[in-house]
Order: C-alpha cells, then structure tokens, then sequence
C-alpha cells in the first residue's frame, strides 16, 4: 500500500493552531531539504544541527508571511540558503580567534597552563607558560581578561559567565571576540619584539 502524500496545507493549518505534533511533522517533512541546503552551504565551526534548529526556528517565525503563491519546500529553502549565506557572511566579518588557531609553539605554552595537575608539565615549562598567559592577559581591561579566563582557561559556557557576571549572552560574545583579538595582537606582537 503506498503512503499517501503529505498534505501541507492541512499541516500548516495546523500548525497555525499550535498543534506541535503538526509542527514535528511538518519539520520531520521539511528536514531533508533545509539539511541539504545546509550541507551545500555549512560555514565553518558550526554544526549543520544547529545551523538546521536556526532555519526551523526563523521559519516558524515568519511563517504568517507565507502565502502559499510557491511550494512550501521552496520558500523553507529561500530561508536556508539566505540564513547559511548571513552566516558565511558574518564568519568572514567576525572570525573568531579559538585555540585551535594558535601555532603549535602558542598552543603549547598556554596548554601548559590550563593542563591539569595530573600532567605533571617540567615546572619551569609551567612557569613560564603562566607567565606569558599572565603577560598577555595583563596588557587586557579587567573585565576582558576574567572573561577570557572564565570562557578559555575555565572552559565555562555562556550561559554560566552569564550567570556569573549578569552579562547578556551577545556582550559576552562581542566582548570576548574582541578581547581574543587583542590577546591574539599583543602575542603577535611579543613574538616579532623577540620577548616570548
């Protein structure tokens, strides 16, 4: 027996209702589409789930605007491939500086640091890391370093550096970009000047 086709408008109906078992199915219908898109489009670091709840989410959002004049699958993969691109888009305008970014020798320094006890690192190699990562974060405001400390160091999420300083989550990330840039500057600089 074949399965009979998804009747979207009906769903849709539904889902205009509040009904969220019509809106699990329209999703589980709608998937397979928004992750294509997705995986043809994904940018860097981010997880095609994530970036697959965001498209759902924005398409429950505006989904008053949809009048019904095209396929429901092409105005949900308008939403994908505009949403994958603002993406893109703010990835090259706001790259983010992470731990994997650092060269080999940076990242040897600091993860002396942040290594637990249980490593045992040579003590004068644990010195000196903590040094320099108290050198560059000295060269930061106050509130930039804890920060990074918090996010970095003591690997807390947003949420508990939220909770901890009474930040919104977008300062927290604004100011944590910035404040990586200008740690990721200064190493710069320290390593041309020979002081590292």
């Amino acid at each position: 027996m074949e399965d009979a086709p998804f009747d979207v408008p009906a769903c849709l109906e539904r889902v205009r209702q509040n009904d969220e078992a019509a809106a699990r199915l329209l999703v589980e219908h709608l998937y397979p589409c928004v992750i294509r898109v997705v995986r043809a489009r994904l940018p860097r670091r981010q997880s095609e789930e994530d970036l697959a709840q965001e498209i759902f989410l924005k398409m429950f959002a505006k989904l008053d605007q949809y009048q019904g004049n095209c396929p429901l699958e092409h105005w949900v993969s308008r939403i994908a491939v505009n949403h994958c691109l603002n993406a893109l888009r703010a990835q090259s305008i706001r790259p983010e500086w992470r731990w994997a970014d650092l060269s080999q020798e940076e990242a040897d320094a600091l993860d002396a640091v942040a290594s637990s006890p249980d490593a045992n690192p040579h003590p004068a190699q644990a010195l000196g890391a903590r040094e320099l990562v108290e050198k560059l974060l000295g060269a930061l405001a106050p509130e930039d370093a804890l920060l990074l400390r918090l996010l970095e160091l003591e690997e807390r999420s947003i949420a508990e550096v939220k909770a901890l300083t009474g930040w919104s989550g977008t300062r927290i990330r604004v100011r944590a970009f910035r404040a990586r840039r200008k740690l990721n500057q200064r190493f710069a600089t320290l390593a041309r000047e020979g002081k590292l």
